[in-house]
């Protein structure tokens, strides 16, 4: 039961997610290049990447893994990015923003995980 990724607000939001870490963490010190500015990007991306790969996946059960792994992913990402603005590589005003729009993506993906936990 392959699922259109593309279809979903929660998928929305974390594509949009990874394009603003991109934009934000463009401007971290060089020296940062392959430590936290690689790692919260790659949780973003990871983010995203589990929820279109379990959309394509045969069973609920597998999607939902991969939901649980998108939301893991969802929350380190947050942590990176208040961790970032704590060590000053992010203003206050981006790591704001970027944590209540981590806030709701983790809400929807819960209400989604609960969702289909229940239809099971």
């Amino acid at each position: 039961m392959s699922r259109d990724h593309r279809k979903l607000r929660v998928f929305q939001c974390a594509d949009n997610l990874v394009i603003a870490v991109y934009r934000v963490t463009n401007s971290y010190p060089t020296s940062e290049r392959f430590g936290l500015q690689d790692q919260v990007r790659r949780a973003a991306v990871s983010t995203a990447a589990n929820i279109v790969e379990g959309s394509a996946r045969r069973s609920s059960h597998e999607y939902v893994n991969f939901l649980n792994v998108a939301a893991g992913s969802a929350a380190e990402a947050r942590y990176l990015l208040d961790l970032s603005a704590r060590l000053g590589f992010l203003p206050a005003a981006d790591s704001e923003t970027l944590d209540q729009e981590y806030a709701a993506l983790s809400a929807q993906l819960e209400a989604l995980i609960r969702s289909l936990a229940d239809a099971r």
